[in-house]
């Protein structure tokens, strides 16, 4: 699991840990060596050999209109309840159309929520990593679809950061145009740049289920008893992420 320090892990903790995830997109590739694919699409999903996959998975679809209205209600059962997500495409197009692909191969079934923070102002669950180690990923990554409408973060006087809300749904990175599997839920009203797509937000049992979690606290290390960044005491497994198909 990734750790920085001081500052930097406040501004910037929902970073994922593959280092290698953070290159910029191929364009210049030795003569007689094919790059990475790229699906056609808008989305332009584009692998990462040096990143891959945790879990085998194609790339997702990727159609030259890619659905930007509704919403898609999923939920992820859990051995500590259950967390429903509702989508929203108009949002985050790709980034809805990536987690379904990944919900359908069933990627995220069957894995762990490998990270809990509990600082003043960052209060969230990291999930969607099957090695559990917070540097894996699907083997793809894709562009930023960020947020511009995020209120100033009331507890951050220079007005950088924004208001990640109690209840939102985001994407975590490893820095700019680098989303793959990984996401985090937020708990408790968040302060962090602009810098995660945001694409849904949880519902009420959900955020249930998050409290538990987070009252259960963070699991104490050898280097440090009691951690305000690390796995969560209560163990989360993901068991099974299920579409409900009533969508709007």
């Amino acid at each position: 699991m990734t750790r920085l320090a001081g500052a930097a892990l406040v501004a910037g903790v929902l970073i994922t840990g593959g280092g290698a995830a953070a290159v910029a997109a191929p364009g210049g590739s030795p003569e007689g060596v094919a790059g990475p694919r790229v699906t056609p699409g808008p989305c332009a999903y584009t692998q990462t050999p040096e990143e891959p996959a945790a879990r085998p998975v194609p790339l997702p679809p990727d159609p030259r209109r890619t659905p930007d209205r509704g919403t898609v209600r999923v939920t992820l059962r859990t051995n500590q309840g259950p967390i429903g997500l509702t989508l929203d495409r108009e949002a985050a197009p790709c980034t809805v159309q990536s987690f379904l692909h990944l919900a359908r191969h069933r990627f995220y079934d069957r894995t762990g929520c490998h990270r809990l923070t509990a600082y003043p102002t960052l209060r969230v669950l990291q999930c969607g990593d099957p090695s559990g180690t917070g540097s894996g990923g699907p083997g793809y990554r894709y562009a930023d679809e960020l947020p511009t409408d995020l209120p100033p973060a009331p507890t951050d006087p220079t007005g950088v950061r924004r208001l990640y809300a109690r209840g939102t749904l985001a994407m975590a990175n490893a820095g700019p145009d680098t989303n793959g599997s990984q996401f985090f839920l937020v708990q408790s009203d968040s302060a962090l740049r602009p810098n995660y797509t945001v694409f849904g937000s949880i519902d009420a049992a959900g955020l249930a289920t998050l409290d538990r979690i987070a009252a259960g606290g963070i699991a104490p290390t050898a280097e440090d008893p009691a951690p305000v960044d690390g796995a969560p005491a209560l163990p989360v497994d993901i068991r099974r992420v299920v579409r409900q198909h009533h969508h709007r």
